[in-house]
């Protein structure tokens, strides 16, 4: 009698303690509910509105700036120069949002000091050779190869972040700088997998280099960007990021046109078009809707980091890689091997693992 009363009394207990994990269960989840309308109501509803298209920006111009970038060479397109300068050729679109914040919400210009203006225009002759590199990189490599080789710039951030700007390298930062690159590797030994017939040995191992070095040169370029705030501008808001970007789209631009005249590719335009498949008309389309994404991107991505946070960037940029690379698979037919979806994989967990060491970072300087 007294074990069956004993057993009754367990019984009790399991459920007792069941009924509290169910209870402590929906708690967090009514938590989470309650923070998140909390977060919605503390800012207006156009703050989330333009949150939203600053996302679709990065998640849907990006990628598809860089799959028109393959189907420019996939399709008769042939002058690296000629993309280099349609990634930047669009840099007054920024410009007409810039403007009409000076006339009708009375914010005034930043003073442009000299220094700030040789800053510019060092910036402008980087990102000039940035999109060259990788201008070379998608004439050369899948769509879906080249954004996962694109993703290692996140280590290079990491690292001219931390010798520039003195920005904090953590445990998991440093694991994803390790994961990143093991994530490239695998990509280098299965080249012959993804290889178009088209492309020679040789070029698909320049294209490979390209993509890196214009990898690192983005890292640097974002380190130095930072860099230029905190030594000359002191303050981030929205117009004066993208005072920034058009100042230094706008001389990425005159070094770039200045390579395409030198180059005499604008000549080669006409002759370019004709033999194009699709037609001049395919490839006008190319060309113009290249300059719109890539520029919707960027301004999606200047969005992020003003309306939210660097956090949120790394991870909608994470998000993008995964996106860019099965996209290409599904429209471009991309060859998609094993060792390409490992590679794929291991470059996701690198980027959880940046942002988790970033996000900890920021909560313990807050904390």
């Amino acid at each position: 009698m007294q074990e069956l009363l004993l057993q009754e009394e367990k019984m009790e207990q399991e459920s007792t303690g069941s009924g509290s994990s169910k209870f402590s269960s929906l708690q967090w989840v009514f938590k989470v509910k309650n923070m998140a309308w909390e977060a919605y109501k503390s800012k207006p509803f156009s703050h989330w509105v333009l949150l939203f298209l600053s996302s679709l920006g990065m998640l849907v111009a990006f990628p598809a700036s860089s799959l028109l970038s393959r189907v420019y060479f996939a399709n008769g397109g042939t002058s690296k120069w000629i993309i280099s300068w349609v990634a930047v050729a669009g840099w007054p679109i920024p410009a007409l949002i810039l403007f009409p914040m000076y006339l009708f919400h009375g914010t005034s210009p930043t003073p442009l000091s000299l220094q700030l203006f040789c800053s510019y225009v060092f910036l402008g002759f980087l990102s000039a050779a940035d999109n060259l590199m990788y201008a070379y990189a998608y004439a050369y490599l899948p769509a879906s190869t080249a954004a996962l080789l694109a993703s290692s710039s996140l280590a290079f951030s990491a690292l001219f972040g931390f010798w520039i700007v003195n920005n904090k390298l953590n445990a998991s930062v440093i694991n994803a700088i390790v994961i990143i690159t093991a994530a490239m590797t695998i990509i280098a030994l299965d080249s012959d997998s993804d290889r178009y017939p088209y492309v020679s040995n040789n070029q698909y191992i320049w294209g490979f280099v390209w993509d890196i070095l214009g990898s690192a040169l983005h890292g640097l370029i974002f380190a130095l960007s930072e860099w230029v705030f905190i030594k000359f501008l002191g303050r981030r808001s929205f117009h004066v990021v993208l005072e920034q970007q058009v100042m230094v789209s706008s001389c990425a631009f005159l070094f770039t046109t200045i390579g395409v005249i030198i180059n005499k590719d604008f000549q080669g335009m006409t002759s370019e078009a004709k033999t194009f498949k699709g037609g001049v008309t395919a490839y006008n389309l190319v060309l113009i809707w290249s300059i719109i994404t890539f520029q919707l991107g960027v301004l999606g991505a200047t969005g992020i980091l003003f309306l939210a946070s660097t956090v949120m960037a790394g991870v909608l940029n994470a998000v993008r890689v995964p996106v860019t690379s099965i996209a290409a698979v599904i429209l471009l037919n991309d060859p998609m091997s094993g060792f390409k979806i490992l590679s794929l994989v291991i470059t996701f967990w690198g980027f959880a693992s940046y942002i988790y060491g970033t996000s900890t970072g920021r909560l313990s300087v807050v904390g």
